[in-house]
């Protein structure tokens, strides 16, 4: 049996970590259904060559009209200037994630681990904790993930690797 892939196993570390704070907090924010963070986002999501080609995988087994969807959403995307930005893979009828499995870490461990100094964590969250609501709250290091992440290739804009994408599919058709 072959190890698994450095992705998969950092993957099964973040959903480890997850289920034990949805375990001990079973009012956790964070869950089907959610979509603050993927309504907010400061910029367009930076995926490293292995998301990408986890998120390709998932982007292909679309049904035509999501990944068309997805498609609009994006080109939008690359000319906007505003802020926040919405997920272009965020269906935003049922507020879920079109390629769940396959979403990049960062959408894996938002809302469980926090970067401060860049206003990286979960707004509602930290409201709650303040409140009293979620007492004893301990945030994941999300430095350490991007340590880890950086092995993975340079990041790059989702903008940009879905465009080289569809211009790749075009050169083969």
């Amino acid at each position: 049996m072959q190890p698994k892939p450095f992705l998969a196993r950092l993957h099964d570390e973040i959903d480890a970590r997850v289920r034990a704070i949805r375990g001990e907090r079973p009012d956790w924010l964070c869950g089907k259904g959610c979509s603050n963070c993927c309504r907010t986002l400061a910029a367009v999501p930076q995926l490293t060559t292995a998301e990408w080609d986890l998120l390709r995988a998932g982007l292909a087994a679309l049904a035509p009209q999501p990944l068309e969807e997805i498609r609009r959403h994006l080109a939008a995307l690359v000319g906007q200037r505003s802020r926040p930005v919405v997920c272009p893979l965020l269906d935003r009828t049922s507020n879920a994630c079109l390629v769940y499995a396959q979403r990049p870490v960062a959408c894996r461990t938002y809302g469980f681990y926090v970067q401060r100094h860049l206003g990286l964590y979960c707004h509602d969250i930290e409201t709650r904790v303040v409140g009293g609501a979620l007492a004893n709250v301990v945030w994941g290091n999300h430095a350490a993930i991007d340590r880890q992440l950086a092995g993975l290739g340079e990041p790059r804009a989702l903008t940009e690797w879905f465009e080289q994408w569809i211009a790749n599919s075009r050169q083969q058709d």
